[in-house]
């Protein structure tokens, strides 16, 4: 039986998986690097976003890690974004949007609404109501009315042109 022998190099080498020009989430692999401690195989990388980051194979190969970093930012935004009681809780609601793209804030009534319709406020300063309504983070309906009965018509009608899918049900669910 011969035994050959090898430098611990070569050895290396030949267990090394070849990453090279591999993608693994937002990451392609460009090249290899020297092992780290363990003697873990390390690559240098390419995020989609255009930093560069050094990550052992096992990391890559396992889904462990699939970014530079900039994955989970953006994970975490669009959870935050549509998270309505983290929200409240910062007291964010203007910004914060269902699946249609209707803000909350236009669809639920606050608990300081006086005048019991979702978007018609009254103004004491100038003895007028108010018809306000939001979509896709612009007023698409902003105006003063002389009555209530006229703000909340203007409301209704707005609401109907812009969104005529939605119900009445729909408003309590969310």
């Amino acid at each position: 039986m011969i035994i050959e022998k090898y430098n611990d190099q070569s050895v290396n080498d030949m267990k090394k998986n070849d990453l090279l020009n591999q993608r693994f989430g937002r990451l392609t692999v460009i090249k290899s690097e020297s092992s780290d401690k363990r003697g873990n195989a390390r690559w240098l990388c390419h995020c989609d976003c255009g930093n560069r980051v050094i990550v052992t194979g096992v990391r890559l190969r396992h889904g462990i890690t699939r970014s530079c970093g900039c994955l989970r930012r953006d994970v975490m935004r669009d959870r935050f974004k549509n998270n309505v009681e983290m929200h409240k809780h910062t007291g964010r609601t203007e910004s914060l949007v269902n699946q249609d793209g209707i803000s909350y804030i236009s669809i639920n009534r606050s608990a300081r609404n006086k005048s019991g319709h979702i978007g018609v406020s009254y103004d004491k300063k100038s003895d007028t109501w108010f018809a306000r309504l939001m979509f896709k983070n612009r007023y698409v309906l902003l105006k003063s009315f002389a009555t209530m009965e006229e703000a909340i018509e203007a409301r209704e009608e707005a609401e109907k042109q812009y969104f005529p899918n939605r119900t009445k049900t729909k408003e309590k669910e969310l």
